[in-house]
C-alpha cells in the first residue's frame, strides 16, 4: 500500500494530492470501522491527548480500571494491552493506523473489554484515525510545541487537538482538561455534557451552571514519589515529580467521571511500580542511572528539574546527561532548545545518535550543540552504546546518569526506515557489567 501511494504521489500533481488527502483518509477510517463492524460502539472509549504524559496516563488508567474489576484494553506508544495480554508497540507510531486501530478495538471487544483507553495524537487526528471511534471521554494532559514542521505551526498543532475535543463534546462526551495549562480555556470552550478541570490544588466538575470542587491537599514530593489526599483518601505513588502528580490527577478526574471509588484508585497507584521508560531506574547505587523517553524541550526540562528536586543531589554530585534528537528533518527547531536546557542543567553532556533516519548523525548533534553556551565542552559519540558507557564511566557515587530520548523503545530508526534492535535500559545494564570487569 505504501509503495502504491508513493507512485501515485509522483504521477498526480501536488495540489491535487493535497486536495484529495482528507477525503482519502476519511474514507479509509470509515472502511476500517465498517470492516471490523464498528467495535467501539460496545465499549466506553477514553482518549488521552497532549504533548507529554499521554502514555503514563493511559498506563495508570489501565491499572486503575483493572483494579476496579473491569475488563480493559489500552493502546499507547509503549504497548498494546487487552486485559492481561501485552504486546510491545513495534510500529514507531503512538496512534496506530486506521485499520490497525479498529482491529485492536475489535479484538478488545471480542475479549469482553468494557473499556478502551487510547492515546490520541495530533497526526492521528489530522489523518482521521480517531474517526468512527465512539469516544466517551477526552483528556488533555498539556500542550507545548511539537510536530511544528509536520503541521506548519504551533497553532495548527493545537487546532488538531481541539478538533478531537469538539467532536467528543458533540457526541455528548465528557471533557477533562489540565487547568494549569495556558491553553486550557480553549479546550473547555465546547458545550459538553460534563467538564472536569484538574490542577495541583483541586478537581472541579462542571455540569451546566453548577461547579463541584474537590480539593487536593497535603501534596508532597520526594525521592520516594508523590503523596497527597483527595476526597478523604490518602494516595501515594512511586512516580516522581510535579508533572507525574498532574498525570495522576488526570486519572483521578476520569475515575470521578466513571464513579470508581478513590480507594480503588489509591490501591492501584500504590501497587504500580512505574511506567517502563518513563523516569525508569536502571540502577540506584552507587549512582543513579535513569532512562526516560523525554524527546521534547518541555519534557526534558521537567525530567532534569525532577531529578534535581527529588534527589537533592549531595554537594559535589553531578548529573551526566546522554542526549540526542530525532533525525529525518523532524522538528529541527527543538534541537538547539534541548541543547540549551542540557547546557543549563547538566554537569556533563554527551551528544549521541537517537533516531537519525536518513539524516547524518553529526548534523543532528551540531544542531543540538548550537544551544550550548560558549564555555560548554561536550563529547560527541555517534555510537549510542559507547556514549552510555562514557557517561557511566564518568559517574561517581551519588551522581546521576540520565539517558533520554528512547525510554523503552525497542529499536533505533536508521536510513530508509530500517529498525535496528535497541534498548537503552539493556545497553546501560550491559555497560554497567562491563565496567565491573
Amino acid at each position: 500500500m505504501g509503495y502504491i501511494l508513493r507512485v501515485i504521489k509522483k504521477i498526480i500533481p501536488r495540489p491535487v494530492v493535497k486536495l484529495l488527502r482528507p477525503p482519502y483518509h476519511l474514507l479509509l477510517a470509515f472502511l476500517a470501522a465498517l470492516f471490523y463492524r464498528f467495535p467501539s460502539q460496545g465499549m466506553i472509549v477514553i482518549g488521552v491527548t497532549g504533548t507529554n504524559g499521554k502514555t503514563t496516563v493511559v498506563e495508570l488508567l489501565h491499572a486503575v480500571l483493572k483494579e476496579a474489576g473491569f475488563s480493559v484494553a489500552s493502546a499507547s506508544s509503549l504497548r498494546f494491552k487487552i486485559n492481561s495480554e501485552v504486546e510491545q508497540n513495534q510500529l514507531k507510531m503512538t496512534m496506530p493506523g486506521r485499520f490497525a486501530l479498529q482491529k485492536f478495538l475489535r479484538h478488545s471487544s471480542d475479549a469482553g473489554c468494557s473499556y478502551a483507553v487510547l492515546e490520541v495524537t495530533s497526526e492521528g487526528i489530522h489523518q482521521f484515525r480517531n474517526k468512527f471511534i465512539s469516544f466517551s471521554v477526552a483528556v488533555l494532559t498539556n500542550v507545548t510545541p511539537e510536530h511544528i514542521e509536520s503541521h506548519g505551526s504551533f497553532e495548527k498543532y493545537i487546532a488538531e487537538k481541539l478538533k478531537f475535543f469538539e467532536e467528543t463534546a458533540r457526541r455528548h462526551g465528557v471533557l477533562i482538561v489540565n487547568g494549569d495549562d495556558p491553553h486550557a480555556s480553549r479546550f473547555l470552550a465546547f458545550h459538553a455534557r460534563k467538564k472536569y478541570i484538574y490542577s495541583h490544588s483541586s478537581i472541579t466538575a462542571q455540569e451546566g451552571a453548577t461547579d463541584r470542587k474537590k480539593d487536593i491537599s497535603g501534596l508532597r514530593f520526594g525521592n520516594a514519589g508523590v503523596n497527597f489526599s483527595f476526597d478523604g483518601t490518602s494516595f501515594s505513588s512511586c512516580l516522581l515529580g510535579e508533572f507525574n502528580a498532574l498525570n495522576i490527577f488526570a486519572v483521578l478526574s476520569v475515575t470521578e467521571v466513571l464513579g470508581i471509588p478513590p480507594e480503588k484508585t489509591a490501591e492501584a497507584l500504590k501497587k504500580l511500580s512505574g511506567v517502563p521508560g518513563r523516569l525508569e531506574f536502571v540502577q540506584r547505587e552507587p549512582f543513579y542511572v535513569i532512562a526516560d523517553y523525554a524527546h521534547t524541550p518541555d519534557a526534558l526540562q521537567k525530567v532534569y528539574e525532577t531529578l534535581r528536586q527529588s534527589f537533592l543531589l549531595p554537594s559535589g554530585a553531578k548529573m551526566h546527561c546522554v542526549l540526542g534528537s530525532t533525525g529525518g528533518g523532524r522538528d529541527k527547531w527543538k534541537r538547539p532548545e534541548m541543547g540549551k536546557i542540557a547546557d543549563e542543567m547538566c554537569d556533563t553532556v554527551i551528544l549521541t545518535n537517537e533516531d537519525p533516519y536518513d539524516e547524518p548523525p553529526f548534523s543532528i548533534m551540531n544542531d543540538i550543540e548550537k544551544g550550548f553556551s560558549p564555555h560548554r565542552t561536550s563529547k560527541k559519540i555517534i555510537d549510542r552504546r559507547e556514549a552510555i558507557h562514557e557517561a557511566l564511566a564518568s559517574a561517581k557515587p551519588g551522581d546521576a546518569v540520565i539517558i533520554t530520548g528512547k525510554g523503552a523503545e525497542p529499536f533505533i530508526m536508521g536510513p530508509e526506515n530500517t529498525k535496528i534492535p535497541w534498548d537503552d535500559r539493556v545497553a546501560a545494564n550491559e555497560e554497567l557489567q562491563r565496567l565491573k570487569h
